[in-house]
């Protein structure tokens, strides 16, 4: 097909601040995780398609298989005024640290 471009499993963006690897960027209307760690000004590779560990809001208790949205960084289950992230693949408790996330489009 003479109309493909690519598979649209990453997208590609100017670091405007660091970014650590893995850490969650959020690009427009779109949520990822870096592929790698980027200096400001680099550009940086952002995943698109995938199950990755992230850290969540603590204070939220997440049920395996809700939405979650970009908080601060971070993946909680508030989604007015935030990116969507994706699902989560597992619950977690409101003291846990982290949550396996299904990026989703």
């Amino acid at each position: 097909m003479k109309n493909f471009v690519e598979k649209g499993e990453t997208i590609t963006v100017t670091a405007a601040a660091d970014i650590a690897s893995g850490a969650i960027v959020s690009i427009g209307d779109i949520a990822g995780v870096a592929a790698g760690k980027y200096a400001t000004g680099e550009t940086a590779v952002v995943n698109l398609n995938g199950v990755y560990e992230v850290p969540k809001v603590t204070a939220d208790v997440i049920a395996q298989g809700v939405k979650l949205y970009v908080v601060a960084g971070q993946a909680g289950v508030t989604a007015t005024g935030n990116v969507f992230l994706g699902y989560a693949h597992n619950s977690a408790a409101g003291v846990a640290g982290t949550i396996n996330v299904l990026l989703a489009r």
